[in-house]
């Protein structure tokens, strides 16, 4: 099954017999609070245009629950999230494909929490809005009420122990900035640095200069040169949950199963009692 879908695919399916249900998940990690900046509305952008059809759905308050010491975009509840997803049309039977505004980022975080909580059939839009090149809608479509029901999967998703042993028993992945993998600079977390034995993977490096992912290829021999091999188990962690899961998205398009820990480096770092890994040695 793919696990992204092009622009001109997406206008196809549109105006098939079981056209997908499109989520809008625009949003844009901010660190510059402190300094007076307005922080991005995701909602604004949708309204001002989508893609006909789309439905907007919130990162912060419906694809995650509220910050605390399990990180800053911790699992959402269950419940609630599958709420979300059938006010926004979403059901079993119809496929649905997401897209944010570029980065790709947001995306993955709702096509792996649909893909984590059992539906079939989820894509991300391969460079997100500024890839669609039909018409605009600034309407807030109506929707049926969707009928899906989040099931979580026993696999994909690592706690902080499970993170920890992976790191020596398989390959983690850091999908951060090299700069934040090494502890250079932190301009988020109270730590910088790594967890102890992963390896930078930032995830920039899996798409060309459009945001599109690279070729399936290019991309299985990038990450088997970091130690994806066949057989390895492979995790990925980021900085709040969010990148890492477009890390997981770029594997899948390689072929490679990944786990994700949700609570990434913003619920590692909080806990002093820890350890921390810096430089640009696994260790």
């Amino acid at each position: 099954m793919n696990a992204i879908i092009s622009a001109p695919e997406l206008a196809t399916e549109l105006t098939g017999e079981n056209p997908p249900v499109v989520l809008d998940v625009r949003w844009q990690l901010s660190v510059a609070k402190a300094a007076g900046a307005a922080p991005f509305d995701g909602r604004a952008a949708y309204r001002a245009g989508h893609v006909p059809g789309a439905v907007f759905v919130d990162l912060d308050r419906e694809l995650a629950s509220q910050p605390g010491r399990n990180g800053r975009h911790p699992l959402p509840d269950v419940a609630e999230f599958g709420a979300a997803m059938r006010r926004a049309g979403v059901s079993a039977s119809r496929p649905v494909v997401v897209y944010d505004g570029g980065q790709g980022w947001a995306a993955a975080r709702a096509w792996w929490l649909l893909r984590w909580t059992g539906h079939p059939y989820v894509r991300v839009l391969d460079g997100g809005l500024p890839a669609w090149e039909g018409p605009l809608s600034n309407g807030e479509p109506t929707s049926s009420e969707g009928d899906f029901e989040p099931s979580p999967g026993a696999e994909g998703l690592l706690d902080a122990d499970g993170a920890a042993a992976l790191a020596r028993s398989g390959v983690l992945f850091d999908a951060r900035a090299g700069e934040r993998y090494r502890g250079e600079v932190e301009p988020i977390d109270p730590v910088g640095g790594h967890i102890p034995g992963a390896v930078s993977a930032p995830t920039d490096r899996n798409v060309a200069e459009d945001g599109r992912f690279l070729p399936a290829q290019t991309l299985r021999r990038r990450f088997e040169a970091l130690g994806a091999a066949d057989g390895t188990e492979v995790g990925v962690y980021c900085g709040s949950g969010v990148s890492g899961a477009h890390e997981v998205l770029a594997l899948a398009v390689a072929g490679i199963p990944a786990a994700l820990y949700v609570g990434s480096w913003s619920e590692w770092s909080s806990d002093p009692s820890r350890p921390v890994a810096v430089g640009a040695d696994p260790q």
